[in-house]
């Protein structure tokens, strides 16, 4: 019971610093550092290239090879527009609910993982459980590859990881891939009179953005299968579109941003790189006839590797036998997941808390889940100790 109610403190802590991913998370991050010390464990930080965020890697036990890695985002979505019965990031305790933004996606895990804590230390870990918080999971996805990347800079990097995406406990070992990016054209602008002067840049981008539709088509008819995935093919979406003033000026600017949610097996690069071929050539002759200047300009916004982990392998006998919930599961939604994978870094996630609950207002983690994440925890402790 201490435990449950540690971390339901240190739920409060941390639902108390706002990291919406356009603010910086070095205040949450300092807090964590100092939770840490005081427990005798060292930190360091992973810091961005603009030095407003960081993420943050530590060890509990020996710094050997064969470990396994717990891991987190600290950021969260936004508030605004939404609907909240008091402050957002002043957690409300009531009726087995613990109320925040960001309890049950994900700074409801890391407060276990961190009440945890003292119990692993105390018993003597003969294999290593890496502590990895990251940034930027929201949007660009930004801070575990920096994280991951540097996991062997101090010390063997982890052979297995949990990541703590609410799951409800049960064990997820595939969800699709995520990949965005943004896309402006340019033209050359004039009256609408004198269209034969002119390059249409909404024109060409209402061209590529069918384009992608006939893409997704494709992949609805005829794409690869993955059972257990809601839709199991890959999807292709636009997501806004914007350009143009007032109907009698041609627009010289258009953009827009498009997301690929690929299956394992199928290559988001792959849309791409075929959306590319098919403006240089079709759609940037038409437009440089007349604007020798013009572009077509595909800028990454935020990739997600694809987590497909197989079903005989250990570490998903290890998550069961530590108490994770039911069959193993797939799942449409990206997690960092696929970033340790891809690093091979065996990976699953499990986590507390609804994802239904996620991004919500009066977004929700029952503490009931907070509990069977403290007793994963333990159990996870005990293994390492083995």
């Amino acid at each position: 019971m201490a435990a449950e109610n540690d971390a339901v403190a240190l739920l409060a802590r941390l639902v108390g610093f706002d990291t919406t991913s356009a603010r910086s998370n070095l205040d949450l991050v300092q807090f964590v550092q100092e939770e840490l010390a005081r427990h005798g464990v060292e930190s360091r930080r992973v810091p961005n290239a603009e030095g407003d965020k960081a993420a943050l890697h530590a060890v509990l036990g020996p710094a050997v090879p064969g470990g396994i890695a717990l891991s987190a985002h600290a950021d969260c979505v936004p508030v605004e527009g939404q609907a909240w019965a008091a402050d957002p990031f002043a957690l409300r305790r009531e009726h087995g609910r613990l109320t925040g933004r960001g309890s049950v996606d994900m700074k409801g895990f890391w407060a276990c993982v961190m009440a945890a804590v003292p119990g692993l230390l105390a018993k003597k870990l003969a294999r290593p459980i890496h502590l990895c918080l990251s940034f930027d999971e929201e949007t660009t996805f930004a801070g575990a590859p920096l994280l991951v990347d540097s996991l062997a800079l101090h010390a063997p990097p982890p052979a297995l990881c949990i990541v703590g995406e609410p799951s409800r406990m049960a064990p997820v070992i595939a969800h699709k891939g995520y990949a965005s990016w943004e896309v402006e054209v340019t033209g050359r602008t004039g009256h609408s009179s004198q269209t034969h002067r002119t390059s249409n840049a909404l024109e060409a981008a209402a061209e590529a953005v069918v384009f992608l539709k006939q893409a997704a088509r494709r992949f609805a008819a005829e794409g690869r299968r993955a059972a257990g995935f809601e839709p199991p093919w890959t999807t292709v979406h636009t997501g806004t579109f914007h350009a143009g003033s007032i109907l009698n000026i041609v627009p010289d600017l258009a953009e827009f941003v498009f997301e690929v949610r690929s299956v394992p097996g199928d290559s988001a690069e792959a849309v791409r790189d075929s959306l590319q071929a098919f403006a240089e050539a079709t759609l940037l002759p038409d437009l440089r006839a007349r604007a020798p200047d013009a572009q077509f300009r595909i800028r990454p916004r935020c990739y997600a590797p694809p987590l497909d982990l197989p079903a005989t392998h250990p570490l998903l006998a290890l998550a069961q036998d530590c108490g994770a919930v039911g069959a193993p599961a797939q799942v449409p939604f990206a997690t960092e997941g696929g970033v340790f994978q891809r690093a091979g870094i065996a990976t699953l996630v499990c986590g507390p808390g609804d994802v239904a609950q996620a991004h919500q207002p009066e977004e929700w983690i029952a503490e009931d889940q907070m509990a069977a994440c403290l007793a994963f925890l333990d159990r996870l402790g005990d293994r390492m100790a083995a």
